[in-house]
């Protein structure tokens, strides 16, 4: 097993390589060009795999732990089973945020130990932020040259519910969420994994995810809301308030798709 550890010197580093990485994504997405889909030859790809190499090659001269990352997701689960350490990778979270380009889509790293991601930075080129968080060590934010420490904020009685979702798809499962929250409920409408950092940072009580989503996709995120005092957890939307829900982890299965969850604290 690699003897890599999470400390000072390492978290510069890797909060080094997210920040240049999204560099190489602000290269193309800068650029004068109208059209943005996921052929091959398209900017989108372009910054995706950019992002893809330089990540993968920096952290593989950082540390000798293996690397999932949504550009080289075609690991066999008899391989990646093995796995208790690695680190896992969405390089270009928020496709639909860097088409629209409206900033909010990150660069997401994440070190998973035996199922928990205790560790991850979410760095969001365009916003100028960077969200990190560790086990035992807390979350902060960088923003204008500034380090600010984050956390988790619980709801508090006659407070208006803040829960980030979207305002124009309310699903029955959304709704059966909303319905259960007693008093006014303010919904905040955020793109890619920020909408865990926004959790994570005090900014919002919940967010309850029944959409579709990758290991890759919340890793990073996850590791920050932990970092900060929130929780996520597995979302039965006929209960979604169970205070035994089992907490969301990763690489437990074949598939890399997450049940629904709910970020909380």
């Amino acid at each position: 097993m690699s003897k890599f550890q999470i400390n000072e010197k390492s978290i510069q580093a890797l909060t080094q390589i997210a920040q240049d990485a999204g560099d190489k994504i602000l290269d193309i997405y800068s650029s004068d060009i109208a059209i943005y889909d996921k052929s091959d030859s398209s900017p989108l790809t372009e910054a995706d795999l950019a992002a893809h190499h330089h990540i993968v090659d920096a952290l593989g001269a950082l540390a000798d732990l293996p690397i999932l990352s949504e550009e080289s997701s075609e690991i066999p689960w008899q391989e990646r089973k093995k796995w208790t350490r690695y680190w896992l990778v969405d390089p270009l979270d928020g496709t639909k945020e860097f088409i629209k380009k409206n900033g909010e889509f990150t660069v997401n790293i994440a070190l998973i130990e035996y199922g928990e991601p205790t560790f991850g930075i979410v760095h969001a080129p365009v916003l100028k932020k960077t969200y990190v968080g560790a086990k035992k060590r807390g979350a902060y934010v960088l923003q204008e040259g500034q380090k600010i420490a984050i956390k988790a904020r619980p709801h508090t009685q006659g407070q208006a519910w803040r829960v980030v979702g979207s305002r124009s798809h309310q699903s029955p499962e959304i709704n059966k969420v909303m319905d259960a929250l007693d008093g006014e409920k303010d919904l905040i409408a955020m793109g890619s994994s920020l909408k865990l950092c926004l959790v994570a940072a005090g900014e919002a009580h919940l967010y309850p995810r029944v959409g579709l989503t990758s290991e890759w996709d919340t890793a990073a995120a996850h590791a920050i809301a932990l970092a900060a005092g929130a929780k996520v957890t597995v979302l039965d939307t006929n209960n979604p308030f169970d205070a035994d829900a089992h907490p969301l982890r990763y690489n437990q299965k074949e598939s890399v798709l997450n049940p629904f969850f709910m970020v909380s604290c």
